[in-house]
């Protein structure tokens, strides 16, 4: 592996035009692909195997002409303060909204008048009415202009006196993505790799690399959304994971070039060792990444498994990138990415005297260094006290962990949203005027089907459906936790009927859940007796579904990654220890991480630092997400600092000095990827949308956890504890594992070569 790598590399930085062109060529081609591509599909979500799933899509058939994709926008309006809805002058302007909803927007396929039914529209003390605008298309569909209509009707009602507020998938979400926090996440970003390698183009290339490989990986993704289905929004992960990998790699192998350049190995050999090196590292860590993410595909949602692969290709293409093309640009400018003190060392063109007298002092001054780096500091610190680190790192991430046992998964709501915002409000007016179930209700189906057990269809008339559908309600209504049920109606073949239920309690409680579980059991009960089948669906009802989908998921998913992720990197260390010390330790950051998530936004902890208006349950897919891009990151450091302690002990090292070698020379650059990452993730903690905060919050926690507790404390205290046989391998598992040199022996041979006074020229 390093063998060929290093080949590649020279290649690359040799024939530097040729490979700039065919990256250009590859990231100019993937943009006119999506922008020539047709538009992507708009987003669909199901759970195969559910039963909310299987009662959606009886709807779907049974109800063609419900639109049951349509979006739908729920106006709430509030008389004002000592009038009722009813009154004269209120009713007028109730109903010029009304109409004006309804011919806002070509795309709006019907309102509901609210006092055609004013026992469901109209709350029981008159001060609060609802109507619903259902629209021709899904939610993703719905345009501006709609959604201008939609705001301008509700702002001239707020002008007549009354409150309006409107909820629903119809209404415009507000998004302050790519705000201040974004941006001063990457300035902290260009900061920090500034200060690191001390070269605006050193730290210039991470960041552009990083960008065209996203670029590409997302321009494939459009280019082939109408083609597999991929939706806008399967983009998200493969842009978050994407670019922080993107900047991870390109760091590593700028930093070992320049490493090999210090030692005195031309331009081209250092290149090329640093492809063969740290560029082995990053292709076992993409590997990693790539296990991690295509594993979404054991949840099996399909939504998570189009975002995983489509993030795991982003991920490939970022590791083509570095082994590729930052050894091209490394090609261009070979002295320029040199620390800025000291570049005379590696100067093109022969030194003047006043310059050879600079690079005198430099080098002189570089001689009378002798005093170690943080890293080399640190590490020889936790050499000498390993047992006093370890305890402390365990221990304390352990107690961060402690929270985690109270996780409870949920999807975001109208609840969670700002209480700034209209669908927050809207969600609001509803529960105090009509209860907190309302903002929740639950469908039922009821199919009917024949005595003869064979479960087939049995048709009737549009009335029996009915008649079994109201007599099923009402033993539905008798259940603990249900407000009210709605009269049953039917289809037009009379085989289908649906009706309402409304909980008592609100749609992210836990109350709800376990009246969804009481009547799906009452209704296996009814089924036997009434020769009919019982589904229970509606959002609350896919919600809860959903976050049992992603639970009953999560351990198996931890399974086949960490399982296959200590497979290579037992391949790569040649090492039974190393590899399960790696996965052992990741579990330990997730754990303390989502412990730290729990206590924040779940308990309510700080929640005045952070902003967060409705402490509630945890996104369901946040800590699948956080699992994919923690563990890509977490196995980013594990294999480059591990990798040079590897390294090491591979050229004669004796245990301890490897540690010191590994920190020596990958800590400080770890240690600015993972500032970067968290830097990056730390935008996302200043939106106004808790979720979002929530995301970031999780993903920079845990990088903090990881890098610098587990990766630069644990790590190396439990590698000062088992000396050797950290390295151990059993002889008939040696002769099995497949031998990928990624630690570079076999370009051992090529040692730095003595620099002369006359070495003021570049080979390559």
């Amino acid at each position: 592996m390093a063998t060929f790598l290093s080949k590649l590399g020279r290649l690359a930085f040799r024939r530097k035009g040729v490979t700039l062109l065919l990256w250009l060529l590859v990231f100019v081609g993937t943009g006119v692909a999506a922008s020539s591509a047709p538009a992507p599909p708009a987003d669909t979500f199901s759970m195969p195997g559910t039963e909310s799933q299987e009662a959606f899509d009886l709807l779907t058939e049974k109800f063609p002409d419900a639109s049951v994709d349509g979006a739908t926008a729920r106006v709430v309006v509030r008389a004002p303060e000592g009038t009722k809805i009813t009154t004269p002058a209120t009713r007028t302007e109730v109903e010029r909204l009304v109409t004006e909803l309804g011919v806002s927007s070509p795309q709006v396929a019907g309102v509901a008048d609210p006092y055609e039914s004013p026992a469901v529209s109209i709350s029981e003390d008159g001060t609060t009415a609802y109507t619903v605008v259902t629209y021709k298309v899904p939610a993703a569909e719905v345009d501006d202009e709609a959604h201008d209509a939609l705001d301008d009707a509700t702002e001239q009602a707020r002008e007549a006196g009354l409150t309006v507020e409107a909820g629903g998938d119809a209404v415009k979400i507000e998004q302050a993505m790519g705000g201040t926090g974004e941006q001063i996440g990457v300035l902290v970003s260009a900061f920090v790799l500034v200060l690191t390698f001390g070269s605006m183009i050193a730290a210039g290339m991470p960041l552009i690399t990083a960008l065209i490989g996203v670029g590409i990986g997302i321009s494939g993704i459009t280019a082939l959304g109408s083609t597999f289905g991929l939706s806008g929004t399967t983009s998200t992960l493969a842009m978050m994971i994407g670019l922080a990998v993107g900047i991870d790699y390109a760091l590593f192998i700028v930093s070992r070039f320049r490493a090999e350049r210090a030692e005195g190995r031309t331009p081209e050999e250092a290149a090329g060792r640093a492809v063969g090196t740290a560029g082995s590292a990053v292709v076992f860590a993409g590997l990693t990444v790539i296990v991690a993410l295509a594993g979404l595909a054991v949840v099996n949602i399909p939504m998570l498994t189009k975002m995983g692969l489509a993030a795991a290709g982003t991920v490939a293409v970022a590791v083509l990138v570095a082994i590729t093309l930052v050894p091209a640009l490394l090609g261009l400018a070979p002295v320029k990415v040199m620390a800025r003190r000291g570049r005379l060392r590696y100067a093109v063109k022969p030194l003047s005297d006043r310059q050879r007298r600079r690079a005198a002092r430099h080098e002189a001054k570089l001689a009378r260094r002798t005093r170690p780096n943080l890293g080399t500091r640190w590490a020889r610190y936790v050499l000498r006290h390993p047992v006093i680190v370890l305890l402390v790192g365990v221990i304390g991430l352990g107690t961060v962990a402690v929270p985690a046992a109270s996780l409870e998964l949920g999807l975001p709501g109208e609840g969670q949203m700002s209480t700034q915002t209209t669908q927050r409000k809207a969600y609001d007016l509803l529960s105090e005027s009509f209860g907190p179930g309302f903002n929740g209700p639950l469908t039922i189906t009821v199919q009917t089907v024949s005595a003869d057990g064979t479960g087939a269809t049995s048709a009737g008339t549009p009335a029996d459906a009915r008649r079994t559908g109201d007599e099923i309600g009402k033993a539905l209504a008798r259940t603990p936790g249900v407000a009210s049920v709605s009269p049953a109606t039917a289809n037009k073949a009379g085989d289908t009927a649906i009706l309402t239920v409304v909980p008592t309690t609100g749609p992210t409680e836990k109350k709800t859940e376990e009246l969804v579980h009481a009547l799906r059991d009452t209704a296996d009960d009814l089924e036997r007796s009434t020769a009919s089948r019982i589904l229970v669906t509606g959002q609350t009802a896919m919600f809860i579904d959903f976050s049992q989908t992603l639970d009953d998921a999560l351990l198996p998913y931890l399974a086949l990654v960490v399982g296959l992720a200590f497979l290579l990197l037992m391949v790569v260390f040649r090492s039974v220890l190393v590899p399960l010390k790696a996965a052992l330790g990741f579990l330990l950051s997730v754990a303390a991480a989502l412990g730290a998530v729990v206590a924040v936004f779940q308990w309510g902890w700080l929640a005045d630092v952070f902003g967060i208006d409705a402490p509630g349950p945890i996104m369901s897919t946040m800590p699948i997400f956080m699992i994919g891009v923690v563990f890509g990151l977490a196995m980013d450091y594990e294999v480059f600092l591990v990798s040079r302690m590897r390294e090491s002990y591979a050229h004669g090292a004796r245990p301890g000095e490897a540690v010191v070698d590994g920190f020596r020379y990958g800590g400080r650059v770890v240690g600015a990827a993972a500032v970067i990452m968290m830097s990056v993730f730390s935008g996302f903690i200043v939106e106004d949308n808790d979720f979002v905060k929530m995301i970031g919050f999780a993903l920079a926690i845990a990088v903090l956890f990881d890098a610098f507790v587990v990766r630069m404390a644990i790590v190396p205290a439990l590698f000062a504890l088992l000396g050797r046989s950290a390295w151990w391998l059993p002889k008939w598992l040696d002769r099995i594992l497949p031998r990928v040199d990624v630690e570079g022996e076999r370009l051992a041979g090529t040692q730095p070569a003595a620099r002369s006074p006359r070495e003021n020229t570049l080979v390559g």
